[in-house]
């Protein structure tokens, strides 16, 4: 039987190509140490790889348009990406863990045992053949709404030329970003030169985990830093944060402005609970409530200096963080999510105290879900007001911007974009 972190690739791997789901949550919560480890990195390259190595099997099947079926293309990508990418396991054991899941029943994979075998000891024969190869089908990673998503991004600066470079950017394993919370980081942390405060991990640094658990640190995105590294001389005394779980941004706005009251939101049960579990932990004080935000906004009589909109969206901007959207992703409806967003933005609005700061932003790259929203705002709203509070190294040349507006090319975090407005 194949090995508990395999098993659990396998599931996470299965529900995406063969449901069309996101991976699961907590796909990996029974693993722990060397076995979380070598799931997750597996489970990474196969999800990135995935076009390239289904399309190094394609013409060595006899019915090639007909293909194999999902079960079967995830024990076989599980091989394959083992014997190409993952160093320190053994060729025999990547095929022979391979070969069991092909056959495992509890998965209701279907039996192409002998199938796999036979083509994972093709590729066995030389690792290195095989990495070159799979390479050489980097352009079979490139799906349509990938690239979609790209030309999208690429479009305002007229470098639609540019996708497979943009997408390559993006498909690659994210770099992890910390932030100190208390007291000073830990060795192996230094700073990330574009953002004052943002961490990164040297090279053979061990993971800060204990660190990370006494709430003195916590790992969050360049651009979800970044994004509240703006410009404000303005007093703030109540915040609302309308989409918060998990709570990286609430815990930045909790530390930047510690006399002030935060409101924050969540709609769903368990993200609340471990909303609320995070904030304890890093010893940040808000009110979490448990709520539909668009209602509880329209319900709502109180007033904020300060309203963060993080809305829910495509999270085309992931891709290196959940690149399993690179191939479940056409078939969202963006007008369904652009309606739910400006609906969001609208209830959100009248809470906004006169002089006050509401920040809307994305991690998408799509202009519905974003900058379209300003400009469709701005002219509904003759008292709303452009706030600049982004210098030029947020993606905007001017030396001050209402638009956060990374480029895709040169980004070092995921993809966002937002804007600020102020009542007059």
């Amino acid at each position: 039987m194949a090995t508990p972190s395999r098993r659990a690739v396998a599931r996470a791997l299965h529900a995406v190509f063969a449901r069309g789901e996101r991976v699961p949550e907590r796909w990996d919560q029974n693993l722990a140490g060397a076995d979380a480890a070598l799931a997750q990195a597996l489970l990474g390259v196969c999800l990135r790889r995935w076009g390239a190595l289904q399309a190094w099997a394609r013409p060595k099947l006899k019915d090639p348009k007909r293909g194999l079926p999902p079960g079967s293309q995830v024990a076989l990508a599980i091989g394959l990406a083992q014997l190409a990418w993952l160093e320190g396991v053994a060729p025999h054991a990547a095929v022979n863990e391979a070969v069991d899941l092909a056959s495992d029943g509890e998965l209701g994979f279907p039996p192409h045992k002998g199938l796999i075998n036979a083509l994972l000891r093709q590729g066995a024969k030389d690792p290195s053949s095989l990495r070159a190869d799979l390479d050489a089908l980097a352009g079979a990673d490139l799906t349509d709404f990938a690239a979609w998503a790209m030309e999208t991004a690429l479009s305002p600066r007229g470098q639609e030329d540019r996708v497979a470079e943009a997408f390559a950017r993006q498909n690659r394993e994210p770099r992890l970003a910390f932030r100190a919370l208390h007291g000073e980081a830990p060795e192996g942390l230094v700073a990330e030169p574009l953002l004052e405060g943002c961490l990164r991990l040297t090279p053979g640094a061990a993971f800060p985990l204990p660190w990370l658990q006494r709430g003195d640190g916590m790992v969050q995105d360049i651009s979800s830093q970044a994004l509240l590294a703006f410009l404000w001389d303005r007093p703030v005394t109540r915040i609302l944060d309308a989409c918060a779980a998990p709570g990286g941004k609430t815990t930045a706005l909790g530390l930047r402005f510690p006399e002030a009251a935060i409101t924050a939101l969540e709609r769903s049960p368990t993200r609340a609970a471990r909303l609320k579990d995070n904030l304890a932990a890093r010893r940040v004080k808000a009110e979490v409530i448990e709520a539909d935000a668009a209602a509880w906004l329209a319900a709502s009589d109180r007033a904020f200096d300060l309203i963060l909109l993080d809305a829910p969206c495509s999270g085309s901007g992931t891709l290196s963080k959940h690149p399993e959207l690179a191939w479940i992703g056409g078939g969202l409806d963006l007008r369904d999510l652009a309606k739910r967003q400006r609906a969001l933005l609208e209830a959100a609005w009248p809470r906004l105290a006169p002089g006050g700061l509401l920040i809307y932003a994305v991690c998408s790259w799509f202009p519905e879900e974003g900058i379209a929203h300003r400009t469709a705002f701005l002219g509904a709203h003759p008292e709303a007001r452009e706030a600049a509070i982004w210098d030029s190294r947020f993606g905007v040349k001017d030396a001050r911007s209402s638009l956060f507006l990374p480029d895709p090319l040169t980004w070092k975090g995921e993809g966002f974009q937002g804007f600020a407005l102020t009542r007059a």
